[in-house]
């Protein structure tokens, strides 16, 4: 509603999950210039969305929209290709400016994130860490998310298109990654990663 008042801004399709953000953004003959990625969207989050079709059409814009003020989130959303985070809290204000600012080229944090990211970079400098790598790769993330939210390895496979002795072979290979031992340890994860909202 907010989009669809502004003369400017054109919305030319929605989806119900990542997956489907995915395909949609990413369907050739959708005149898509920006995609707005809620970080909490089912079977996959925002998150892993923006890096697929980052991936996919490097030449769409991706803003991500949070409940929470959460570093985490925002760290992962910029590295996955997002140019800017706004928070659901203040999206009748600050959505229209992300929006308007992407297309410009222009990043938008809220002035949180800013601080966020500054304190961040300054204690890693004072460290002398770099900036981390994923550990797990995008299908392992994915599995991870789907185990977080309840989904049995037979609803992972269907959902994957993938056998059940796969889901359990990549279960167990994140579980060794991550040095965890059970499904509620791997949703702490989740939580802790960014893949589901607490």
């Amino acid at each position: 509603m907010i989009l669809e008042a502004e003369p400017d801004l054109t919305v030319v399709a929605e989806a119900g999950d990542g997956a489907e953000a995915i395909e949609v953004a990413t369907r050739s003959g959708t005149d898509v210039d920006l995609a707005i990625l809620d970080i909490a969207m089912p079977r996959m989050t925002g998150i892993q969305a923006a890096r697929e079709i980052s991936r996919r059409a490097p030449g769409i814009r991706l803003l991500m929209l949070s409940m929470y003020d959460n570093e985490q989130y925002l760290f992962e959303s910029l590295k996955a290709g997002a140019c800017g985070y706004v928070l659901k809290s203040v999206a009748d204000r600050d959505l229209l400016e992300a929006c308007r600012a992407a297309m410009r080229g222009e990043p938008f944090l809220y002035p949180g994130a800013i601080t966020s990211l500054i304190r961040d970079y300054l204690q890693r400098h004072q460290r002398g860490e770099p900036i981390p790598d994923a550990v797990l790769t995008p299908r392992e993330e994915e599995i991870v998310k789907l185990i977080a939210e309840g989904h049995s390895s037979k609803q992972i496979a269907d959902l994957l298109v993938i056998s059940v002795k796969t889901v359990e072979r990549h279960r167990a290979n994140i579980l060794a990654k991550l040095g965890l031992r059970d499904r509620l340890e791997l949703t702490r994860h989740a939580i802790r990663a960014g893949l589901i909202e607490p």
